[in-house]
């Protein structure tokens, strides 16, 4: 008999050696990964994940998730299995230290490039370097953006990114503090003493 519980349903078929049934599309959602730019010429960090069936749904509940509760000037996506990760180190070790030497092949992709500088905290952008693949990206940023220790870096191609077009800049402009979602915004302790007063000169 089949079962009806999707968690046994979706399995690979048992008793058939090497066959393995496809999953069915979107039996289960990608995972994004996003970056803030905060402030206006501040550089991007990482600020989590969302899944979505696709890098504009992605964008949006990115947006939803993310851009809501403080400042923000533009965002944008990547698919994690495109978000290309160097080794990380402990101690006093630079993850440069082992990324490996890779000549240049000709093609020039954009590829931006995060480091950690800080565990536990968020990867930030640095800069862009124009490679042919994500280990010669890496090879590349070690030239240009190696001047401090640093315990991870990643690289994105850019056309692998979801970013926030000119048009869609206006999103943050209201209300660019959000400060309507802050209760001490209201000033209830001040309302409250105004009416205490009040009652005082009426009684």
């Amino acid at each position: 008999m089949n079962s009806l519980d999707p968690r046994v349903s979706r399995l690979p078929e048992i008793g058939k050696p090497g066959v393995i049934l496809p999953k069915i599309p979107l039996d289960q959602f990608a995972s994004f990964e996003v970056f803030v730019q905060p402030r206006e010429g501040k550089p991007f960090q990482h600020e989590g994940i969302v899944h979505a069936p696709n890098i504009d749904m992605a964008y949006i509940f990115a947006k939803e998730n993310f851009t809501r509760r403080f400042t923000c000037t533009s965002l944008y996506v990547a698919e994690t299995r495109n978000v290309y990760v160097s080794s990380t180190t402990d101690g006093e070790r630079n993850a440069y230290d082992l990324v490996a030497d890779v000549s240049t092949s000709g093609v020039n992709d954009e590829y931006e490039i995060f480091h950690l500088v800080k565990r536990g905290k968020q990867h930030i952008a640095v800069g862009t370097v124009m490679a042919g693949s994500p280990e010669e990206a890496m090879s590349t940023a070690r030239k240009m953006f190696n001047t401090k220790l640093v315990y991870n870096i990643w690289a994105v191609k850019r056309s692998n990114i979801r970013l926030t077009t000119p048009e869609e800049l206006d999103l943050w402009t209201t209300l660019p503090e959000k400060r309507f979602r802050d209760a001490g915004d209201y000033k209830g302790g001040d309302k409250l003493k105004d009416f205490l007063d009040k009652q005082k000169l009426t009684s």
